[in-house]
Formats: C-alpha cells, sequence, structure tokens
C-alpha cells in the first residue's frame, strides 16, 4: 500500500509540475479529484485513483497540459470580446480557442504535442462505423473540431473520421477551407485568430435552436467544450467500480510513471510512447535553445554541512527516527554489506613469493642452512596487490520526489555504505544536492528586479550539502544522515552542477582509484530556471557534465536511477524499479567494481 501511494503521488507531483512549468503559475493550487467548485488560481484534475488503464494516464497528462497552456495563453478578456452570439456559435468558438493555444504549446513542447494527439486519435477508436448512417449521427462540434485538427495537428484519417467529415466537409471546405492560412498565421495572436473565427462561425449560419435560453446554454456550452472530450472520458472514467482497484491501480501507476521516464528518441515511434520524463514534461515554451550552459547568479549558492543546517537536538531527533526505520532493513543490508567486506578483504591480504634468489630473508628456512651449510639461502618478497588506495564518494538527489520511503532508504544504505567500507579502509564522503527555494529564491527575485532578461540560464539557489566528508570517521558523522529525513528540506534538483561539485571534490583527493556514486529518481528538473530556458536546458547540461568527467577523467562515475533511467546519462547505470532493491543494487555494483581491475585512463 505504502508503495502504491509513492507511485501515485509521484505521477501527481509529476503532473502538478508540468502545469505550473507550461502556464507559468508557480502559485498555482492543483487538486485531483475535481468535483468541488474552483477557487480563483486553481486548477481541478481527475482523481488517480479512478484510473484504470494506461490511456486514462495519458488522457489526464493531456487534459492537464490543455489547461496549463489555456491559463498561459487565453486572454478571457479578449476571449470574451469576441464571442460571437448564439449557443452552437460558442461551442465551435470554444473548440477553435482550444485548439488555438494546443497547437502554440505543441509547436514548441514535442511531449505535450503526443500528449494531445495521442488522446484525441483515441477517442475514435471506440466508434463503430455501422452506428454513423445520417448527418443527425454526426454533431457539427465533433465534425468542426476534426476538422481543423485535422489542418492544425495532421490528425491520422481512418474509415471513421472520413465518414464523420463526409457530412459536413463541403460547408467547411466551401466557409473555411481558404482561411486557414491566415488561421495559421495568427495562431499565436489570440486577438486577429479570435476575430477571424468569430466571423468565419457567423458565415456558417447555424441557427440558435434554443435563444430563449441563451444565457444558460452559453455558459454550458463554454464549459462542455473548453473541459475538451479527453475531461470527458476521464470523467467517464472516475464513475468505475472500484472493487479491483488496489491491485490494478499499482500495476497501471507502475506502467505509466515507466512510459513517463522513457525518453523517445525519435518522432518515429509516433504517439504510442509517451514522450520523456518528468524533466521533459516540465518543457518551457522558449525556442531558443544555448549550448553554453549560464548560471545568472551564483551569490545566494551555498555548501553547507549538515550540521549548520539544523540544531544539534534536532539533527539527534531525525537521526533516532532514522534508527527506528533502519531495524526493517537492517539484516538484510547489513548481509550485503559483509559480502562487500569479505571481498574487499580479501583484494587487501598480503601474500609473498618464496624461494627466491634475492628479497627479505626467509628465516623460516634457515634450518635448512643449518643442516646443510653449502645450502643456498631463501628469500621472500611480498606479491604488489591489486587493491589501490581508494575513496568513495555518494552524491545523493535531495529533491521534492525522494520525499519519504526513497530518501529514508538512500540514506539507511548510504550509512551501511559507510561504516562497511571505512572497515576496509575505503574512505567514504556523502554528499547530497537541492535548491534552498522552490520558484527561484532570491535569484529569480533578482532576475524580476532586473527587467527579466532572456534565456537567464539556471535561476535558483543552490544547496549543496556535505552529511560527511571523507576524512571523518563515521561515527562522528552519522548524526548528520538523519538530516535528510527534514521535512521541508528536499526541493530541486540540479544535477550537472551538483556532479561537478562533487567531482572537484573528490578529484582534489590524494587516493589513487576515485569511485562517484551517483543515486538520483529523476531528471534535472527545476521550474524556475525550465519555465525561461528551454526544456532540456538542465539536462543537456547533465550530459554534457557526465561526458566530459567519463572522458577526461580517472573519476569513475556509477549512477542508480530509483524508478528512472539514467542510462541515457551515464555509461555505467543502473535502474530499479522499486527503493527496496537500492541497497542491494549499490552493493552488489560495488563488488562488482572493485572486483574489476580500473584501467580506466585520461584520453
Amino acid at each position: 500500500m505504502d508503495e502504491q501511494e509513492l507511485l501515485k503521488e509521484r505521477f501527481k507531483s509529476a503532473v502538478s509540475s508540468a502545469v505550473k512549468a507550461i502556464s507559468e503559475n508557480f502559485d498555482l493550487d492543483i487538486k485531483f479529484g475535481g468535483n468541488s467548485p474552483e477557487k480563483k488560481n486553481s486548477l481541478s484534475l481527475p482523481e488517480i485513483v479512478n484510473l484504470k488503464k494506461l490511456q486514462d494516464f495519458t488522457n489526464l497528462r493531456a487534459f492537464a497540459d490543455s489547461e496549463a497552456l489555456k491559463i498561459k495563453y487565453t486572454d478571457k478578456k479578449i476571449y470574451t470580446e469576441n464571442e460571437p452570439e448564439g449557443s452552437m456559435a460558442k461551442a465551435l468558438y470554444a473548440i477553435a480557442e482550444k485548439i488555438r493555444y494546443e497547437k502554440i504549446g505543441s509547436n514548441k513542447l514535442k511531449g505535450v504535442k503526443n500528449n494531445i494527439i495521442n488522446c484525441y486519435e483515441n477517442k475514435f477508436k471506440g466508434k463503430k462505423i455501422e452506428e454513423i448512417k445520417t448527418e443527425a449521427d454526426v454533431p457539427v462540434t465533433e465534425a468542426f473540431e476534426l476538422y481543423l485538427r485535422s489542418h492544425f495537428f495532421k490528425i491520422k484519417q481512418n474509415n471513421i473520421t472520413k465518414k464523420i467529415l463526409s457530412y459536413w466537409k463541403d460547408l467547411f471546405d466551401k466557409n473555411l477551407k481558404q482561411k486557414l492560412k491566415d488561421l495559421d498565421y495568427n495562431i499565436e495572436n489570440q486577438k486577429e485568430f479570435s476575430q477571424l473565427v468569430s466571423e468565419l462561425i457567423k458565415n456558417l449560419n447555424f441557427e440558435d435552436p434554443n435563444s430563449n435560453e441563451r444565457n444558460e446554454k452559453n455558459e454550458t456550452a463554454k464549459d462542455d467544450s473548453s473541459s475538451s472530450d479527453e475531461n470527458q472520458e476521464n470523467d467517464s472514467s472516475t464513475q468505475k467500480n472500484d472493487a479491483d482497484s488496489e491491485e490494478s491501480d499499482l500495476n497501471v501507476v507502475e506502467s505509466s510513471l515507466e512510459s513517463f521516464s522513457e525518453k523517445q528518441d525519435s518522432s518515429d515511434k509516433e504517439s504510442k510512447e509517451i514522450e520523456a520524463d518528468t524533466a521533459l514534461l516540465r518543457k518551457n515554451k522558449k525556442n531558443v535553445l544555448k549550448d553554453k550552459y549560464k548560471i545568472y547568479t551564483n551569490e545566494y549558492d551555498e555548501v553547507k554541512n549538515a550540521e549548520e543546517l539544523e540544531k544539534e537536538e534536532d539533527i539527534l531527533r531525525l537521526r533516532k527516527n532514522l534508527d527506528q526505520q533502519l531495524t526493517s532493513l537492517q539484516s538484510l543490508v547489513s548481509k550485503l554489506a559483509n559480502k562487500l567486506q569479505r571481498q574487499l578483504l580479501a583484494k587487501q591480504n598480503r601474500s609473498w613469493e618464496f624461494d627466491l634468489e634475492e628479497g627479505m630473508l626467509d628465516a623460516s628456512k634457515l634450518s635448512r642452512v643449518i643442516v646443510n651449510p653449502l645450502h643456498s639461502l631463501s628469500h621472500k618478497m611480498e606479491k604488489e596487490t591489486e587493491f589501490k588506495d581508494t575513496v568513495v564518494s555518494l552524491l545523493i538527489d535531495n529533491s521534492g520526489s525522494m520525499r519519504g520511503r526513497p530518501i529514508s532508504v538512500a540514506a539507511i544504505c548510504a550509512d551501511i555504505l559507510s561504516r562497511t567500507l571505512e572497515r576496509c579502509s575505503v574512505k567514504v564522503e556523502i554528499l547530497g544536492f537541492t535548491t534552498k527555494n522552490w520558484k527561484g529564491g532570491k535569484s529569480r527575485e533578482k532576475w524580476n528586479a532586473e527587467n527579466k532578461p532572456s534565456n537567464p540560464g539556471r535561476l535558483n539557489d543552490l544547496r549543496h550539502i556535505v552529511y560527511k566528508s571523507a576524512d571523518k570517521p563515521w561515527r562522528q558523522s552519522k548524526k548528520n544522515l538523519g538530516l535528510m529525513l527534514k521535512e521541508g528540506l528536499l526541493k530541486e534538483n540540479i544535477d550537472g552542477e551538483a556532479l561537478l561539485w562533487a567531482f572537484k571534490r573528490i578529484v582534489s583527493r590524494k587516493e589513487e582509484r576515485k569511485i562517484l556514486m551517483v543515486i538520483s529518481d529523476g531528471a534535472p528538473v527545476d521550474d524556475s530556471t525550465l519555465s525561461v530556458n528551454s526544456g532540456d536546458y538542465l539536462e543537456k547540461h547533465l550530459k554534457q557534465t557526465v561526458k566530459w568527467i567519463e572522458e577526461n577523467s580517472k573519476v569513475e562515475v556509477l549512477a542508480v536511477g530509483i524508478g528512472h533511467d539514467v542510462t541515457r546519462y551515464y555509461k555505467k547505470a543502473i535502474k530499479i524499479a522499486d527503493v527496496q532493491e537500492l541497497g542491494d543494487v549499490m552493493i552488489n555494483q560495488l563488488t562488482k567494481l572493485f572486483s574489476e581491475k580500473s584501467n580506466k585512463t585520461i584520453h
């Protein structure tokens, strides 16, 4: 049950962050289970517990993306000023506006485009062609939307959609076709677009059969069309029986999160694979992509020892909390740690070569010389051990999505690994990375005060934390690891700069072998930065940083992704689906690494 809730919360967090980043409204109050009346600056989305199939999750994401784009690109005043009279005209007008802002977002965000197209095309999968016999079987609103989407989104036509359009195509071609280029040209100009659409709808001359109830029907038509057909599918899902929801929901959420983290490599995969992870869902609306990574200001960044961030009594209380959680995992992880310890000690055992002509005199063989003075002296020499003086640095993602079980298990594993490696004379450093604030902090405030220059680069205040330095023994630092459980500590994650920071620390060490292990549950994400730069800004910097370290240094980088595929960033990486696997994977990977000879050289 805990695992199920964790997966659901991660999905909700990803969708909420995407909506805030796309809409650029970081104060938006997002609720799931949207039957409550809408409040100012709030958005209601369908409750995740009621979604049964993977397609339901796609529909929810498409609906969330659409609502975010509506917040970003629709000016309510302009919308109202150009709205035509009549309930039918208002419904068509709302459909056109919805397509306009979705088209703008789709032009700039590939993942959003895939979600919207996938959801819309799926709408027709349940329809049967034999059910469409006359014009009366095809609502004009449905045909109008299909006609415009076929133009703006290149919706693939099949027998169903062709039949739907066949009853209205001539009318739409006559009145709309010649103006489609004008609509294309004004897609980002809401005023011109709305005026043009309103005029075109008037030319269609649809009668309003309910003119006496116009005010009531207008509101209904507007609400119905704005909430989209995708939402109607989601709403129908919420009516389903939940008797078997426990197991099926868990499987669905896991499947959805899997697709959530699988980056689409090319457009060939079309909309069957949902593009990208949490980071790509948070893409912003800028088209400009700068190759050089920039930092708007680093004057508010900080590197803190854990004990500087909390009072002594609070750190001890958090450590006690961690110890209580440690009891359930202690035996399992300890067995694995002992396996690693035996592996390391075996490589460190001294061994000798005997009966040599030179070297140290072998006192154990002197009796032979006494018995036979003509017997030559025997020498011995210590074999060179393959085990090198080693330091291991654990860099742990301290982002908000790690809250709960993931950060607890990460802290526990770091604690046990630190003790184990210390027994084997391997020094361990434990580091964490997050940001000081949500929404950019003082860096964004400064950017706002300086008239918001374009492409500002990284736009948040970094917080890098040293839980345990390599030269400090575990017993002196163990209390600090409980700080990871502190409420409010975990915020955003800017992985590229954190990796550089950890690299600079470990590369300056005197040890001959240096291993840097990164533990993360997602792509680099900072809403403040991604809202004003390109959508892959932080991800691209991480890739460049990893590539440089792997190709130009002797530091061995190993990454563990919790529910997230990090192999696209790191050459040596592994993905785990369940956070409970973390201890096993960390220890087994280090055991494997220590079993290998390090042949890494600088290129």
